[in-house]
Formats: C-alpha cells, structure tokens, sequence
C-alpha cells in the first residue's frame, strides 16, 4: 500500500471507523512516514477544531437594517398596532419559552462536551489498551534502563526519564514510541506481577502543574499530572493502591 493509498485511510483513522489491523497497519506507517504523519497532523487539528468550536453565524448589517426598519413601520401602523398589543402577551410568553429552550440546550451541550484533560485521558486509556491487543507493547525490549532511555533519542524532542524500579517490585520491561494529542510520546512499560502498567509522558511546557487525578473506566485505572512542563500519564488494570505506590516512586 503506497502513501497515498494510506492517506485515504486517515480521516477513518481519525474517526475511529477502521477494523483493529489497518489501524494498527497506519499507526506503523505514521511512526516510519513523515510527510504521512504531518498531514495525519493536519486532518487530526482541523478534526479537534471543528469539535470544539462554536458555530456561530452573525447576521449581516444590511439584513439588520431591513429589520430594524420593518419593525418600525410596523410601529407607525395603528391598526397593526393595536392587534399587536393584543398578541404581546402571548408573543412574550413564546419567548420567554423560546429562550429558556435554548438557554437549556447550550448548556446541555456545555456540560456533554468533554474537556480537554477527559478528550487526553480517553486517548491514553485507548492507546494502552491497544498495545495488549495488537502485541505491540514494546518497540525496544529491555529491563535496562540505560537501553531503553537513549532509544527515544532524535524520536522524541525530549528525553523521558527512564527509572529501575525492579527493586521495589515494578520491572521495567521496555518502552515504545506512541501517539497522544497529536503528540509522539514515550510509553515506558512496567510490570507488576501479571499487571502491565504503560506510563506515557510528553513535553508539555505550556501547561501549568496539575496535582494527580485519576478516572476509573471498564476496569482500567488512570492517573494522571502534570509536572516541571512534563505531563504524566499512568495505566493499568492494576488495583488503584497500587498503582499510586507506582506513581509515588516515579515522581520521587
């Protein structure tokens, strides 16, 4: 499959709407492809842009004009007045109800539209789950922390701080380079005991410190924080107790 047929595929991609092994055929594709992986950039910010943006269309000046005059006229015209003062009422009551509708709807759609942090933290869950699925847990396996560490250099444009915690009883058992917000990020993979934790980080300079919180989702729990202009992801279906000891042992 050239470029451009792989090119086809990407606003699908983004939607979600391909089957397991052409996503993950893609997602291999966009990690060796850069010129791929910009426009996968560009469709996946225009994507994120129209989601969140809000839609609104400002009647023109002349338009404005023609009814404001209009209402006038209708003003200077007693007769239509008169049955005017007999509709106000009922005109007033439809639009009270009118704007209460619509005052209830725009916030409905506030409170359905996820934040940023949800929109993040569903990506990670995502992409943790299709490592499992897809056997692709690791691009360099290694329990080494000074083999895993380099292997994100020139990949990455930070370097990940890679800890060996096997000693407190979670082995490092490699990492891989995965997609998050549009972002190349680290995944550095852990274990503890049959539980693998993927802990995914990225540069995020922009972004002031976040304390730790976490979401618990079909039997999944994630952490995550953001700290010294690095943000933090931790997943697992290990039990939440846990996995913070985890998370402890990395930010100390």
């Amino acid at each position: 499959m050239s470029c451009a047929d792989r090119q086809i595929f990407i606003h699908a991609y983004i939607d979600g709407e391909l089957d397991l092994g052409t996503s993950i055929e893609i997602e291999r594709h966009l990690d060796s492809c850069d010129a791929c992986f910009q426009s996968y950039k560009q469709h996946r910010s225009l994507h994120t842009a129209l989601k969140q943006s809000a839609l609104y269309y400002e009647a023109p000046e002349e338009l404005q004009r023609r009814i404001y005059a209009s209402v006038k006229a209708t003003d200077r015209s007693r007769s239509l007045s008169s049955r005017m003062r007999d509709w106000s009422p009922r005109i007033l009551t439809l639009a009270a109800s009118f704007a209460v509708v619509v005052l209830i709807a725009w916030n409905l759609g506030r409170l359905a539209r996820p934040s940023q942090n949800d929109m993040v933290s569903q990506q990670v869950l995502e992409s943790h789950i299709r490592s499992l699925l897809a056997n692709h847990l690791t691009d360099v396996p290694s329990s080494d922390q000074h083999t895993v560490k380099p292997w994100f250099n020139g990949k990455t444009n930070f370097s990940p701080v890679v800890k060996d915690l096997s000693a407190q009883g979670f082995p490092l058992i490699g990492g891989r380079l995965d997609y998050v917000n549009d972002l190349r990020v680290a995944a550095l993979v852990y274990q503890r005991h049959q539980h693998v934790i993927n802990l995914f980080t990225w540069s995020s300079p922009g972004e002031a410190g976040r304390a730790v919180d976490s979401m618990t989702r079909g039997g999944y729990n994630l952490f995550g924080w953001n700290k010294a202009g690095m943000s933090y992801y931790a997943v697992s279906d290990l039990n939440a107790t846990e996995l913070q000891e985890f998370i402890q042992l990395i930010q100390n």
